[in-house]
């Protein structure tokens, strides 16, 4: 064989392929917020859905409380692509079983139904909103300075028997009129003063699908539309809503998957 030929081959079979520059930043557990870093320009699908990239290569995804199936990230660039599989670790979640209530502890009397209907179209709209808003990627602060955690993420409680709704956040006790800070840069997307569930209501919007929810608040200090910054005074805490006591519930959502706000708070 020529010389030429072998150098050729040689060359070729050394020369390096292209590689796929990815992070991720966070654990891959039920539950959890994970940020990723790709090359600006790249795009990206998890589970064949496309996610928005930032213009400096960023973007978010989450895994929901039950999920159980690994979760498939493909990135393409350049005209080619690459698949990631990354396993999803299983959670435990404490469950609390409680019989002998009173039927209207347990289920809300019929004439609320619609409410509570147009309230939940209300909320999940807000948590679908997909903006360019680049927030998503900054650390987050605790909402309140001092504060003692008195419900968790995933936790649930059977009634009489019925399985109830799993708690999807993160329970602070307060004294009533604590000031509740903006965990995050973001734009008020849903202002409600008077939820039949959750009482006063604030929805932010932090970036492609990222929103943060408070609830039961006494007061309110934003306007829907209003920009915040991290760390402002955006309320109080209360007792608003179907509440047995003053107290803060947040919640963080990837659109409509729900995930546990430890996953991006310092939690004492």
């Amino acid at each position: 064989m020529d010389c030429k030929i072998i150098k050729i081959i040689i060359l070729l079979i050394f020369l390096p392929t292209k590689t796929f520059a990815i992070e991720f930043e966070g654990n891959f557990k039920q539950g959890s917020f994970i940020l990723g870093k790709a090359k600006p320009g790249d795009r990206i699908t998890i589970d064949n859905r496309d996610v928005k990239v930032s213009k400096d290569g960023y973007f978010v995804f989450g895994l929901g409380r039950d999920r159980k199936n690994n979760i498939i990230i493909k990135v393409f660039s350049e005209g080619k692509f690459q698949t990631y599989e990354k396993k999803v670790f299983k959670r435990k979640y404490k469950i609390q079983r409680i019989d002998g209530l009173p039927e209207k502890k347990v289920t809300p009397p019929k004439e609320v139904y619609e409410r509570i209907k147009k309230e939940n179209k209300l909320i999940g709209d807000a948590r679908l909103i997909e903006s360019d808003l680049p927030f998503f990627k900054k650390k987050f602060l605790n909402p309140l300075d001092k504060a003692i955690v008195t419900g968790v993420y995933g936790s649930q409680r059977i009634l009489n028997g019925k399985p109830k709704w799993p708690h999807y956040g993160i329970d602070f006790a307060a004294k009533e009129g604590t000031k509740i800070k903006a965990m995050l840069d973001g734009v008020a997307t849903m202002v409600e003063p008077d939820l039949f569930y959750t009482g006063g209501t604030l929805i932010f919007d932090h970036g492609h699908g990222i929103s943060t929810l408070y609830m039961h608040m006494k007061d309110i200090y934003v306007k829907n539309g209003q920009k915040v910054k991290q760390g402002d005074v955006i309320g109080t805490v209360g007792s608003t809503g179907r509440s047995t006591g003053p107290h803060l519930d947040i919640r963080l959502n990837w659109f409509d998957v729900r995930l546990d706000p430890a996953t991006v708070l310092k939690l004492n």
